[in-house]
């Protein structure tokens, strides 16, 4: 009864490792110095802050100290101060990095109540708010964008919009509606309901984390950053700003298997490359797995992810993996309905096929299309894309388009770099199809230019 630590700190300590429990315990006692005895030893907001300085906003390290201080302690000396003592530091880490759904369910509602009484919808919406800008806060000040940039706005930019709204998205209210509408912000929020939107969106779980490891420096060893943002790699160290900025790219990220996270490599860009169609393909043919992006002239940013290779022929290809999805004005992924197998088209130089690139739907009614008169396209869905069920992406049917990206994901495999031995059929696609048309055999496939790396 007199031990100072209590069953339940001790049973929560053992959820991090020997190391871990010592760089915990490292951190509490640089946050408690000079408060309090060592007997009951605590740390106040003040004292936070002053450790954290600008790494976090103040908005959300205060949000920070209060999940910690709503953690209900077990020794009777710490339950009527208003600092955070250790039991209360060890168990809410513990909770929100290690817990189950219901813990870290109970760790944000402590952290998104701002005062005593029932937590409502506009709660919800204020903390996602906050946690949103807090990441981009935190990887900007740590310099861990990766080569990507935030926009900075003196509102809420288009993109922390969009991310807000679509990890709200996912709430459901207890009259089964998820539409996070003016009519729903007074709605009261109960714990049941947060916790499973802990469990339906990983995402609010994994920018805690961020937060945690980046934000106060704790137990960084254990979060791999390159799951959440990949490495941006331009050949030659170019100057390049591309459509899209460091949340957009978490989002895309968290929709890609594993190995196609650490890394992006920039293929081509209308900025790098100029407007061209058959500059397009040449760059984007044989490169493996990769996400298509565009911006049209209204300023809607969308495309589509390619889960294969792309090819210059006249047929659909691809699989299920494929989707589309819009980054402004809001974020969203279309996945495959099982409808039809037209997932991916790149065609040039046809009179009886379209030319263009082209994912979903059908000729001439594709959810996204290219056309190879570059800079004009359509995304027709009425009511919707039959192979991905997307809506129109694009402000207009029609559309037309300036800016154009396509990153290839990952390391290049063995598969892909044996293709890409120096050609004229990769450098002119138009010289490819033509032969294929014709129904002669690519005899000059098997005699590729070894490069000079290579015996």
């Amino acid at each position: 009864m007199g031990n100072a630590k209590s069953l339940s700190g001790q049973k929560m300590d053992l959820r991090f490792l020997p190391e871990e429990q010592a760089e915990v315990d490292r951190l509490f006692a640089a946050l408690s110095t000079s408060e309090g005895s060592v007997a009951t030893r605590t740390f106040s907001l003040e004292a936070l802050k002053r450790h954290v300085k600008e790494a976090l906003p103040p908005a959300m390290l205060t949000r920070l100290y209060n999940g910690m201080r709503r953690v209900k302690p077990t020794d009777r000396v710490h339950g009527s101060c208003n600092n955070v003592s250790r039991e209360q530091f060890a168990t809410f880490l513990s909770q929100l990095l290690r817990g189950t759904c219901e813990e870290k369910g109970l760790m944000v509602t402590n952290m998104i109540s701002a005062a005593e009484g029932p937590t409502k919808t506009r709660d919800v919406q204020k903390f996602t708010e906050d946690l949103v800008a807090s990441v981009v806060h935190v990887l900007t000040h740590r310099c861990e964008l990766r080569g990507w940039t935030c926009r900075k706005s003196a509102v809420l930019p288009d993109s922390m919009q969009a991310m807000v709204a679509q990890l709200l998205s996912e709430m459901k209210f207890q009259d089964g509606h998820q539409s996070l509408g003016p009519q729903c912000l007074d709605q009261i929020c109960d714990q049941a309901m947060i916790e499973e939107w802990v469990f339906r969106v990983p995402q609010v779980g994994v920018f805690l984390s961020v937060i945690i490891h980046k934000g106060l420096c704790l137990l960084g060893s254990s979060f791999d950053l390159s799951t959440l943002v990949p490495e941006r790699l331009v050949d030659q160290g170019r100057h390049f700003e591309s459509i899209l900025d460091v949340l957009s790219v978490i989002y895309l990220s968290s929709h890609l298997a594993q190995e196609h996270r650490h890394r992006w490599r920039l293929l081509f860009s209308t900025q790098l490359h100029g407007q061209s169609f058959s500059q397009l393909c040449s760059h984007i043919t044989n490169q493996g797995p990769s996400l298509v992006v565009l911006e049209d002239r209204d300023g809607y940013i969308f495309g589509g992810f390619a889960s294969c290779s792309w090819e210059v022929k006249p047929q659909f290809q691809g699989d299920n993996r494929c989707f589309l999805f819009s980054i402004t004005p809001r974020m969203a992924t279309h996945l495959h309905t099982g409808y039809n197998n037209h997932f991916m088209y790149l065609n040039c130089g046809q009179q009886t096929m379209p030319n263009g690139l082209g994912m979903g739907g059908q000729h001439h009614y594709f959810g996204l299309w290219l056309a190879a008169d570059f800079g004009k396209g359509h995304s027709k869905a009425k009511p919707a894309c039959t192979t991905y069920n997307s809506p129109q992406l694009s402000a207009q049917e029609d559309f037309l388009f300036d800016k154009m990206e396509v990153w290839g994901l990952g390391n290049l495999s063995e598969t892909y770099e044996g293709k890409n031995k120096k050609s004229i059929l990769d450098s002119n696609p138009e010289a490819r199809c033509l032969l294929e048309i014709s129904g002669l055999a690519g005899h000059s496939e098997g005699l590729r230019e070894v490069p000079k790396n290579e015996d």
